[in-house]
């Protein structure tokens, strides 16, 4: 009876801390085999490209979440500050300064959108999900209004390049995405900020009586959060040369939120895992991809993802009931 209860809890413990990894192994080997077309080395170089511009908004998401937070704002966030960032690299003359130009004020709108929200969450003690639901509609609303309701694009030759740019056979974007997986993993387990925004999220009250300044760290986070959709902007805005008012970032704010529950992200808040957020954004990117090879509608994508959400909270409650 021990023995069995031990490897039961081994087998527990295993697919708690590695479950979204093993379940990306596997949904890979299934699309390998059904599909000849998807195990082509241009393929898993596309999913890898198409899934670092929302993975990178997924980092912030996940410390949002841990911290007892959502950002329902990333994606219009991301479309207000790649268009305000093109827009101010169409009025420099010199391509490498103008570029430069362009990061720097896609990452100050991004950090200004972060910073807006935190402050009304923390300072203006308004429930998260009513904040970035109000600040998703006024960003996207500016972004409408700057653009005219269409394209924001630039001729710019050095921001088509970065946006394509491959290191090793590798997109940039990809390299970026994993560089800050191992950045953000660092930050939440092995610094103190990772260990109070934990505590922060699993019991607000306790945290407090430990001193632990959770209004300073949940607007840190909600900062975080815009300055990657900031740099998530720049990126995707440098492979299209231009933006879209209206399309630009849709969805990705669902996108973030489920990679990082697929991950192991509580959405109640107190733990998660970076490595795990990506796995799910992994796991998204080759659902997507393997639906369209299958010819099965663009459109029926978002129940995927809808369904996706809901059984990994459930699989959660049901660890989480288990002695």
């Amino acid at each position: 009876m021990g023995r069995k209860l031990f490897f039961r809890n081994a087998g527990s413990s295993l697919i708690g801390r590695h479950g979204a990894w093993l379940a990306l192994l596997l949904l890979l080997l299934v699309c390998a085999v059904s599909s000849p077309a998807f195990r082509s080395p241009q393929n898993l170089l596309n999913i890898s490209r198409q899934i670092s511009y929302s993975g990178i908004i997924a980092i912030g998401m996940t410390f949002v979440i841990i911290g007892g937070g959502i950002d329902l704002s990333v994606g219009a966030l991301l479309a207000l500050s790649g268009t305000l960032g093109i827009m101010a690299m169409n009025h420099v003359s010199n391509p490498l300064t103008a570029v430069l130009v362009c990061l720097a004020v896609s990452l100050l709108t991004g950090a200004a959108g972060g910073m807006l929200n935190g402050a009304l969450v923390t300072l203006g003690r308004i429930p998260p999900f009513i904040v970035t639901l109000g600040s998703m509609a006024i960003f996207r609303s500016l972004t409408l209004y700057l653009a005219n309701a269409g394209l924001t694009s630039s001729s710019n030759e050095i921001f088509g390049r970065i946006g394509a740019a491959e290191i090793l056979h590798l997109p940039l974007a990809a390299w970026l995405l994993l560089i800050l997986t191992f950045a953000g993993s660092v930050l939440l387990n092995r610094s103190a900020f990772g260990r109070h925004l934990c505590a922060t999220g699993a019991n607000e009250r306790v945290a407090v009586y430990a001193a632990i300044r959770i209004d300073l760290l949940r607007f840190t986070t909600y900062l975080l959060c815009g300055v990657l959709a900031g740099l998530s902007a720049f990126l995707l805005g440098g492979r299209l040369s231009s933006l879209s008012s209206t399309t630009a970032g849709n969805s990705y704010e669902m996108d973030g939120i489920a990679a990082a529950i697929i991950g192991g992200t509580a959405m109640s808040g107190g733990h998660g895992s970076i490595w795990g957020t990506l796995a799910g954004a992994f796991i998204l990117g080759i659902v997507s991809n393997v639906l369209d090879m299958w010819g099965i509608s663009a459109n029926l994508q978002g129940t995927v993802k809808g369904a996706v959400i809901i059984i990994a909270v459930l699989l959660q409650r049901q660890n989480a009931k288990r002695p």
